[in-house]
């Protein structure tokens, strides 16, 4: 798999990840083994960046992807794993995003990876007041100088918190969603990112799973599945879940862009394909409980990059049914 420069960390990244809030929590239930087992398909298949959370599972996902790492047959120095910290925070404000408590938080991410210096660190969607808070991102400018992170960057609800973000110099990368039916962030953020070499870890690529085309209208979802509990954010942002789409529209919209997948490919490989194909994005990171899904995501990266017509064709679909539910929302 090919390799992009993560902004300026001084990693090359592989184009395609692994998200592990799947293995964490809130997508159903998925034992500790099945965690286990989707990081390991991910490093077999030549996955070098692994993204996490300390609030997935309450540790559960980082300590999970420690305990595949300490394995013998890999080497941990090889693999780059992003974390994120500040939603532990209760209350959620923007007030408490302060060395004292990013402080706590990163020594509880060291704890759980097993690691004295977490190699990336990204506020974890803070409420859009922290960013105008210029003692927020000093707190990170510290916890690099006390060597607690390498790097600093910041995961991000909306377009514009991310162009905010980027005035600091402390932020190197910015994570954000990113795929067929979320488009804005190819305007002037990607423009902006890339000025300044920016690194652009895209989440969400699948809304869901919607872009994977595996879901019907038919489907019901456990009850302790965000896609279940969290359709018009009642838990957390909407924009999290199916993208923020009402999930008939966008299973709509996935009819319409079926018959524009190359003939060999899964419409998940598709959205990746699509996503990668925009030059400014540094990896994609889809997340999957499925050995056999985590092969097929990262062999997006070997598609040939789509037509200027089948990208014309997922344009259309986006202004023609999506773009009004999304667009000036995210």
């Amino acid at each position: 798999m090919d390799r992009r420069a993560l902004g300026t960390t001084g990693w090359d990244v592989t184009e395609v990840g692994l998200g592990t809030w799947n293995i964490g929590a809130d997508w159903g239930d998925v034992s500790d083994e099945e965690g286990r087992e989707a990081v390991r398909a991910a490093l077999d298949a030549g996955i070098d960046f692994l993204d996490t959370a300390d609030v997935y599972g309450d540790g559960r996902s980082e300590r999970l992807i420690a305990e595949v790492l300490d394995e013998p047959e890999y080497d941990p120095d090889q693999v780059v794993v992003a974390t994120k910290a500040g939603r532990r925070l209760d209350p959620h404000v923007a007030a408490d995003y302060d060395h004292e408590h990013l402080d706590a938080f990163v020594d509880r991410s060291r704890e759980n990876l097993d690691v004295e210096t977490l190699d990336l660190v990204q506020l974890h969607c803070p409420p859009t007041e922290a960013y105008y808070q210029p003692e927020t991102f000093e707190a990170l400018e510290r916890l690099k100088a006390d060597g607690k992170i390498a790097h600093a960057g910041v995961s991000v609800e909306k377009v514009e918190e991310a162009l905010k973000a980027i005035e600091y110099d402390v932020v190197e990368t910015v994570q954000i969603i990113f795929n067929p039916f979320r488009q804005r962030p190819a305007e002037l953020f990607f423009r902006e990112a890339k000025r300044r070499d920016i690194g652009v870890i895209v989440r969400v690529p699948l809304a869901s799973g919607l872009l994977t085309g595996q879901l019907s209208r038919d489907d019901e979802f456990p009850e302790n599945d965000h896609r279940n509990y969290n359709r018009e954010g009642e838990a957390f942002d909407r924009g999290e879940t199916f993208a923020g789409l009402p999930f008939e529209t966008g299973l709509d919209a996935v009819d319409d862009l079926r018959p524009h997948v190359p003939e060999g490919a899964t419409l998940a490989q598709f959205a990746l394909r699509w996503i990668l194909d925009h030059d400014a994005v540094s990896t994609v990171i889809p997340g999957s409980t499925s050995p056999e899904h985590v092969e097929q995501n990262a062999a997006a990266a070997d598609l040939d990059p789509l037509s200027h017509q089948t990208r014309g064709a997922v344009r259309d679909v986006y202004e023609a049914q999506i773009a009004e539910h999304v667009h000036h929302r995210w």
